[in-house]
């Protein structure tokens, strides 16, 4: 079996709310577009961001929806704490490997 391909998705800016989500997934969306059919793994990193509210984690389940869909695996790396203490209250930890 091939070795999947990494693929760097855009990262997530200093600041990710309600306000800038939907261009983040759009701008993903895009990136994903270009993605041949092969075994792949789309990687986010999240080591920028600072300001966020819960429109941050609602982007990156709707960017690991499209990459799942797509047939590639997902990892987020550089999540802050703040972020997978709030995911975790969702219960969405697990859905975003770092």
């Amino acid at each position: 079996m091939a070795e999947a391909l990494v693929i760097p998705l855009p990262p997530l800016p200093a600041t990710l709310t309600h306000a800038q989500a939907e261009d983040y997934v759009a701008r993903c969306r895009a990136a994903l577009a270009a993605v041949s059919p092969a075994p792949f793994v789309a990687r986010v990193d999240a080591a920028a961001l600072q300001e966020f509210d819960s429109s941050a984690l609602a982007a990156l389940l709707a960017v690991r929806r499209e990459v799942l869909a797509r047939g590639g695996d997902w990892q987020v790396s550089g999540l802050p704490p703040r972020a997978r203490v709030l995911a975790g209250l969702y219960g969405v930890a697990e859905l975003l490997p770092s």
